[in-house]
């Protein structure tokens, strides 16, 4: 990868690192939903003007059937989920066990991206990373158990908003379908917020919490992890879920002073360890034994499709590094 691919890698894994703790900071004042949709509001008002600016909104036409499911399963539920589930658990533990998303990825394109040995393995190793954390951090805690589900549910829910880009909507531009998917979620979520708005007084840290959350780690995010995939290819470009629990885990510690045991850290290697084995790349077919001609193997063509939502040309090779 060359140096602004670097960059791009490192801001997308501090943007998406830190929105467990300014949640953690948002709900001290504001009610879960408040902080939901004020949240995606606030990325839509910067996306749709840029989609606008670059003449791309036209392209959600035909697609808006895909385009609702994208909005809730990438948006609307997950978003929500995470939110709700850290008024139980601590933001170190969410950003922790939303790590396990490649894996669950991998699960579920097994019938596409056949399952090795090695994937099998990974999978393998990934939940039981995950059976630790949870049993280590929240046993015998309804409460955090609920938490925990709701953040699971929440990494499940963006493995299927990925697949679903992948399979249905590659044609459509980042901006247009990211500006898209926030507007139709803050429709929906703005009438219930509205009627949780806070009665006290809200601090500053909470409003301030909750612009970041909207302006970067919404909507600047979301544009910077699309324009990674157009330079380093959807493999390197997802290697962001390794780097940012770690922010989230150093941010919940240092300033949030949560607790974290080294169980909580063998747990987070297992889950990292689950999810590198079980997205590695099939082997190359060997002589004798290549694809038929026009067929792109399924790995190949998550990286191609990648290209195409970041508005950039597909190609029938590998990604190379510049």
């Amino acid at each position: 990868m060359n140096r602004r691919a670097w960059l791009l890698f490192l801001l997308v894994s501090f943007l998406w690192g830190i929105p467990y703790f300014l949640i953690k900071v948002a709900i001290e004042d504001l009610s879960p939903i408040v902080v939901v949709a004020g949240r995606i509001a606030i990325g839509a008002l910067v996306l749709i003007p840029v989609a606008a600016a670059r003449g791309s909104l036209a392209k959600l036409r035909g697609h808006t059937g895909p385009v609702l499911a994208l909005s809730a399963v990438h948006i609307l539920v997950p978003f929500t989920l995470i939110t709700y589930g850290e008024t139980h658990i601590s933001s170190s533990l969410t950003g922790l066990l939303i790590a396990i998303e490649p894996a669950v990825i991998a699960l579920l394109m097994a019938r596409t991206e056949p399952l090795t040995r090695s994937r099998i393995l990974g999978l393998i190793v990934g939940f039981a990373g995950v059976a630790v954390l949870v049993g280590v951090d929240v046993s015998g805690d309804r409460w955090g158990l609920l938490g925990a589900g709701m953040v699971l549910l929440a990494a499940l829910s963006y493995a299927v908003a990925t697949i679903l880009v992948q399979r249905r909507l590659s044609d459509v531009p980042a901006e247009a379908l990211t500006g898209a998917t926030t507007t139709i979620s803050a429709v929906v979520l703005i009438p219930f917020a509205l009627l949780a708005l806070p009665s006290e007084p809200v601090g500053l840290p909470a409003w301030g919490a909750l612009a970041i959350l909207g302006v970067f780690c919404t909507a600047v995010a979301l544009l910077a992890f699309y324009q990674l995939i157009g330079l380093a290819g959807a493999n390197r470009a997802g290697l962001v879920t390794y780097l940012n629990p770690v922010v989230a885990v150093l941010l919940g510690v240092l300033l949030l002073d949560e607790h974290l045991a080294p169980s909580t850290v063998a747990a987070f290697a297992l889950i990292a360890a689950g999810c590198w084995l079980s997205t590695r790349p099939t082997p190359a077919p060997t002589a004798g034994l290549a694809p038929t001609a026009g067929v792109v193997p399924a790995a190949e063509a998550v990286s191609q499709s990648a290209k195409v939502v970041a508005g950039l040309p597909s190609t029938t090779g590998t990604p190379s590094d510049k």
